[in-house]
């Protein structure tokens, strides 16, 4: 029976790095984020004091960023804004069924791994789904579609809250899109999560109306708005 606990979606990075990350995290009292090769989301708790602030600052380092994802706390007035982007959290539904999602064939889909980086990076680099770096593969499984040997389609496992797993880096090379590697891929990864009676979940930024209605499409529902935020230490 897959999870109907949706609670832990509201603190995703936080709960990941508590769980299944907790090996690819740095910690400085109730601070904490990920090691920078791996992702740049950091976390506080829900009501942070001045001193976790303090502690994230100097975990993070002076003049870096503090990606806090979706976290809706707001730091001190010196802590100078980077970015915000408006986007949605979409969740597989609890009665949602992994037969769904395999309505077409995953054939020539494959894993991906370490020898894999320097093209996933390429391939990030290119069409920017979201931040990727060097061991950013090491969060989950990622697969990938390849072409005449080259890699033109990819999508993985990111955040890991209990009894949840994220579904990242979807991505297409410009060359091999209007082909449904990125459903492909995607159903092909909601087979695997929901096999280990997890649920799926993801984040897509609001102005991507074509990849939200794919998501749409696949099964996916929206759970809340979300603002995604960056601000520089001081």
């Amino acid at each position: 029976m897959l999870n109907r606990d949706t609670a832990t979606l509201d603190d995703p990075v936080g709960e990941s790095l508590r769980g299944s990350h907790v090996h690819l995290g740095r910690r400085l009292g109730r601070a904490a984020g990920y090691l920078p090769e791996v992702a740049t989301f950091s976390t506080v708790s829900a009501d942070p004091d001045p001193a976790e602030w303090t502690d994230l600052a100097r975990l993070l380092g002076r003049g870096e960023l503090a990606d806090l994802f979706s976290c809706p706390a707001t730091p001190p007035a010196d802590w100078e804004p980077v970015f915000a982007l408006g986007g949605f959290q979409m969740i597989w539904p609890a009665d949602g069924h992994p037969g769904h999602a395999d309505a077409e064939p995953d054939s020539g889909i494959v894993e991906l791994g370490v020898d894999d980086v320097s093209e996933m990076l390429e391939l990030t680099a290119r069409t920017r789904p979201g931040p990727f770096w060097p061991r950013t593969h090491e969060l989950g499984t990622y697969l990938g579609v390849r072409e005449n040997g080259a890699l033109v389609a990819m999508a993985g496992e990111r955040l890991r809250p209990p009894g949840w797993t994220e579904i990242s880096a979807v991505c297409t090379a410009p060359e091999a899109r209007g082909r449904g590697h990125a459903a492909r891929l995607v159903r092909a990864l909601v087979t695997r999560i929901t096999s280990r009676n997890e649920r799926p979940f993801l984040h897509v930024a609001e102005a991507n109306v074509h990849a939200l209605a794919l998501y749409e499409r696949l099964g996916f529902v929206i759970r809340r708005r979300v603002t995604f935020r960056g601000f520089q230490t001081p």
